[in-house]
């Protein structure tokens, strides 16, 4: 069962990796066309890597609580 739980949880980092690397591809294709300055892009690509950061730490901090469950069940 913690074999599954963990699963989950990569399959979830993975799921908000790709989101982030779509974003970050966005936001090149908007300097592209010039719709965005390349400091909008750096602003951004920073807070989509915290917004980033703070997901997977979230994703942690519930694996760990469902694996102690587990365990103690």
């Amino acid at each position: 069962m913690v074999k599954l739980t963990k699963s989950e949880g990569e399959d979830a980092k993975i799921a908000v990796r790709n989101i982030r690397r779509d974003a970050n591809e966005a936001l090149k294709k908007m300097v592209k066309d010039k719709t965005a300055s390349e400091d909008d892009e750096r602003r951004s690509s920073d807070e989509i890597q915290k917004l980033t950061d703070k997901a997977v730490a979230d994703i942690d901090k519930l694996l760990g609580e469902k694996e102690k469950e587990i365990l103690t069940v």
